[in-house]
């Protein structure tokens, strides 16, 4: 690892270790192939359908971080295309500098504790992707604006009653990765250049110990197979590192797509007496040099794109968005579908 940093920095939110916790299995792979290129590809993995769109927003869009008391304001330095679950919370997302940032679960997590909480202002969950990507170029820039800023981060149950406990991952196109965990109401903050995996839980020191086994018994004679969050981190990292270091960037954005798939868990997968077993239900890649977000919806015949480098994110271009649901049969770059849509309203 070139550089490992451990940040403390106090967030809060209504995470109880006591709720429902469903098996949550989300993965993401950062490939480094050849002539500097970087591409990122993650899964979303739940047990009840999470209806996705495409939204992009312009060049200072101006957001609040909260509807609580309290609450700050920001105007965004770049334009983004966000991931954007039920129309009310950025699951992740790429700027036009090529910055992107994704949550995936991560059970246990506790984002605060009353003795960490106090005097900070708050944050809502469902913004949190939006804040990172619309005020930094660089990772280092994310980090150290998250270190330098007091704010709590908050938010509420879904799905039933289940906790949005959540890890996160910041990469930029030089392949510095951050990777953000909340434990005991605390943020810990791993930088690096080969923090290349992030599954769900365990945290990631505990995941890059199991990894180190694995890497140890040599994955041509044997890998973990089930769709466990261990497993998954170990199948991704071998496959990671044993392809290919392209120069292409289309190849780049196959590999990436095809290591996505080894570890992304079949529709209506069932286990009879776990009822709470995730699938996939879609797969992105994000070119951080060509500044494109590739979606892949399960059950679509193809895979389509945002390039951000040809929309328009000036100030007055508006807020829009691609209705995912219309792209069954669709393939290619989908810049045309976006539609001038007002923004979203966050959950909180």
């Amino acid at each position: 690892m070139t550089t490992r940093n451990i940040i403390a920095a106090a967030l809060v939110t209504g995470a109880l270790a006591s709720k429902p916790t469903p098996v949550g299995a989300c993965s993401r792979v950062v490939y480094h192939g050849a002539d500097s290129i970087i591409t990122v590809g993650r899964s979303l993995d739940w047990r009840t359908p999470i209806p996705t769109n495409l939204w992009v927003y312009p060049r200072g869009n101006v957001k609040k971080s909260h509807t609580l008391p309290g609450a700050f304001e920001w105007k965004a330095k770049y334009g983004s295309v966000y991931a954007v679950g039920y129309d009310n919370g950025i699951t992740e997302g790429i700027n036009e500098k090529g910055l992107t940032a994704a949550s995936l679960f991560c059970k246990g997590a506790v984002y605060a504790t009353p003795a960490t909480a106090e005097g900070k202002r708050p944050m809502s969950l469902s913004v949190f992707i939006a804040w990172i990507l619309d005020q930094n170029a660089t990772t280092d820039e994310a980090v150290a604006m998250i270190r330098d800023s007091g704010f709590t981060i908050s938010a509420s149950d879904f799905d039933n009653g289940t906790v949005p406990a959540l890890h996160f991952a910041i990469t930029d196109p030089s392949g510095k990765t951050a990777i953000l965990e909340f434990v005991d109401g605390r943020l810990n903050i791993y930088e690096g250049t080969d923090l290349d995996v992030l599954t769900n839980d365990p945290v990631y020191p505990s995941m890059e110990a199991i990894n180190a086994y694995w890497e140890g018994i040599g994955g041509t004679h044997s890998l973990p197979g089930t769709v466990k969050s261990p497993d998954r981190f170990v199948r991704a990292s071998f496959f990671n590192k044993n392809v290919r270091r392209t120069a292409s960037s289309d190849k780049a954005v196959d590999i990436v797509r095809s290591i996505i798939m080894n570890v992304s868990v079949p529709k209506d997968y069932a286990v009879e007496g776990e009822p709470n077993l995730s699938s996939t239900q879609w797969r992105s890649v994000a070119d951080l040099n060509r500044r494109r977000y590739y979606f892949d919806l399960v059950g679509n015949l193809g895979m389509f794109y945002i390039d951000l480098t040809t929309l328009d994110l000036s100030q007055d271009s508006g807020t829009r968005r691609l209705d995912t649901a219309a792209t069954v049969d669709f393939a290619g770059c989908a810049n045309g579908l976006l539609r001038p849509t007002p923004p979203f309203t966050p959950a909180y």
